[in-house]
């Protein structure tokens, strides 16, 4: 009742979750009736799972080649690469609540169709453009005295964040709002459709990458540009058809309540006619002159000013949601060097890990995500959605503890006087004196123990998202690798925990937003976890010697820890809560 009362004050929408035993007894049911593999395979869920593999393989691609064209266009260096994640990451970061405010206050289909509108074509104009500086390049750049190449960098930067932002609407609209009207609102029906579209995701991340990668390296970055184009256009056909089949045969799709803030306007454009009569009658002149100056009020400050009244709305709807504390503790997760990105990646190149033993533990890790998504499925049958989040927060800790024995076991590179310099600021001769004291206690990395986790392109192939390295200098190896083998057995294993807390909070979020703010809670939900990010490369950028690295481990397992703290809070809190009401 105190949900219904809160949500109700707010002017949302309260749906009732139907229990699994009546949807046990619905799915037997269902599997009786003769033909029914015919009729699923013509059902809103696997027309959502088929276009959101399409969306999922299309994004995959995109944002692994995207990164390969910009080191690429320019001379072989990260730059462009760093200022691309910076954009996205701002962009989303500022953006986020608006996103989602548009999604709320649109229709369904409107909001799917034009998301998937703009993402694609975005895409296509972007590979276009690729496609003619990658062919015209020397032509290019005598244009405008180079000018023009920076014009083309620039085309390319924005709209590639434009379709990074397209695809957050587009995965805020289906994947949180979408699921949770087809499966009926129940909670059974609605865990599997997570666990299969996050299985998706994970398949799709392996080998999206590698099959846009050997069309780039067999072919050419101009093929690769063609490859990708032609996806999107066909993908964006069999996306906008499947989509507006699954609105067409799910009619509660039709159906949305108004938005708090719609309600608000209404109420008080009835209080502004109410007020505005009595001016009118009194004093013409008066009213008139005000009416004036509110239409004479600048175009530009009262978009400003409606922006910025969106974002702090937002905002506040994200803090007075009862899953708050579960939304902050799964953003907090991504503050972490702990995964195989280009970072880790990177780190295990400088202790002597080939490209081709990279690409089996990348293998090992989509293995070990999966089987937290079955987990995630048993687990919420067996135990309740809240103890699964428990069991899978003290299954994550329990496995980063091997990363943090990675850090002080034999062969770790971690050498805290490398970070005496950022902290004094001593004469050249004393920093000489340290340099040389630190060459004693750091392991002998033979090939350059002061390499920076990110060495230059050169040395790099690219062959998923994340980096391989070839050509390894043949004395890199430590004096010991049982501490490299800690680390990823502790990355590895931690997805299992990892991916069945997220499918656990993600669930917890679609259960308890009411209906009318799930587009700007996901919203800032997004902004938050892309802020999180930041923080995380930052960190690397204030620490990027291998030798550092052990103290970005322990600064990310602090992140993990605090984050899984405020899980254990909100359990603590709802199951008080649901003590109390009964």
């Amino acid at each position: 009742m105190s949900q219904r009362a809160e949500s109700s004050q707010r002017g949302g929408v309260v749906v009732e979750f139907e229990p699994d035993d009546i949807r046990n007894a619905r799915a037997k049911k269902a599997r009786s009736i003769p033909g029914s593999a015919l009729i699923y395979l013509k059902g809103p869920k696997f027309l959502i799972y088929v276009s959101g593999a399409l969306s999922m393989w299309g994004d995959r691609m995109w944002h692994f080649a995207i990164s390969v064209f910009l080191v690429e266009l320019y001379g072989r260096n990260l730059l462009l690469t760093a200022v691309f994640g910076l954009v996205v990451a701002g962009s989303v970061l500022l953006l986020g609540a608006l996103i989602g405010d548009w999604v709320d206050r649109n229709p369904r289909n409107k909001v799917a169709h034009a998301s998937l509108f703009i993402q694609n074509i975005s895409v296509t104009i972007c590979s276009i453009v690729l496609m003619l500086v990658f062919s015209y390049k020397q032509r290019i750049e005598q244009i405008w005295d180079g000018w023009l190449t920076v014009v083309c960098y620039t085309v390319v930067i924005v709209l590639a964040d434009v379709a990074n932002l397209a695809s957050t609407a587009l995965t805020i609209a289906i994947q949180r709002d979408w699921i949770i009207v087809i499966t009926g609102y129940n909670r059974g029906h609605l865990a599997g459709m997570n666990a299969t579209m996050r299985r998706i995701d994970q398949v799709t991340n392996i080998l999206a990458p590698l099959a846009v990668g050997q069309v780039m390296t067999l072919a050419s970055n101009v093929v690769g540009c063609g490859f990708i184009l032609g996806w999107n256009l066909v993908s964006l056909i069999v996306e906008f058809f499947f989509l507006s089949r699954v609105y067409r045969i799910v009619p509660a799709l039709s159906v949305k309540p108004p938005t708090a803030v719609d309600q608000a306007t209404l109420q008080g454009l009835d209080r502004r006619r109410s007020q505005v009569v009595q001016p009118l009658a009194e004093d013409n002149s008066d009213a008139s002159l005000h009416l004036n100056e509110i239409t004479y009020l600048p175009l530009c400050f009262r978009s400003f000013r409606w922006l910025v009244s969106t974002c702090k709305d937002g905002w506040r709807s994200y803090y007075q949601q009862p899953v708050f504390l579960a939304g902050m503790g799964l953003a907090f997760l991504y503050t972490t060097v702990l995964g195989f990105d280009c970072i880790t990646t990177g780190y295990a190149y400088t202790q002597g890990i080939s490209g081709s033993l990279l690409s089996l533990l990348m293998g090992v890790s989509a293995i070990t995500g999966l089987m937290g998504t079955v987990m995630f499925t048993r687990l919420r049958k067996m135990y309740g959605l809240i103890n699964t989040g428990i069991i899978s927060s003290c299954l994550h800790l329990g496995c980063l503890l091997l990363c943090v024995c990675s850090v002080f076991a034999p062969g770790s590179p971690m050498d805290l006087s490398l970070l005496i310099p950022y902290f004094t600021s001593n004469s050249s001769s004393e920093l000489g004196g340290m340099a040389s004291q630190r060459q004693k206690h750091t392991s002998p990395l033979r090939g350059g123990s002061n390499q920076p986790l990110l060495p230059d392109r050169s040395s790099i192939h690219w062959t998923n998202n994340t980096v391989l390295f070839d050509n390894v200098p043949s004395g890199s190896a430590p004096e010991s690798y049982i501490s490299i083998i800690l680390l990823f057995m502790g990355v590895i294993t931690a997805r299992i925990g990892l991916w069945s807390f997220d499918l656990t909070v993600t669930q917890l979020l679609q259960e308890n937003i009411c209906e009318s703010e799930r587009g700007v809670v996901n919203g800032v939900q997004s902004s938050m976890n892309y802020l999180m990010d930041l923080l995380h490369f930052i960190m690397v950028i204030s620490a990027p010697q291998p030798q550092h690295f052990g103290i970005l481990v322990l600064i990310s397992v602090l992140f993990i820890a605090t984050g899984h703290t405020m899980y254990f809070l909100y359990a603590h809190k709802a199951k008080r809560k649901r003590h109390l009401n009964t």
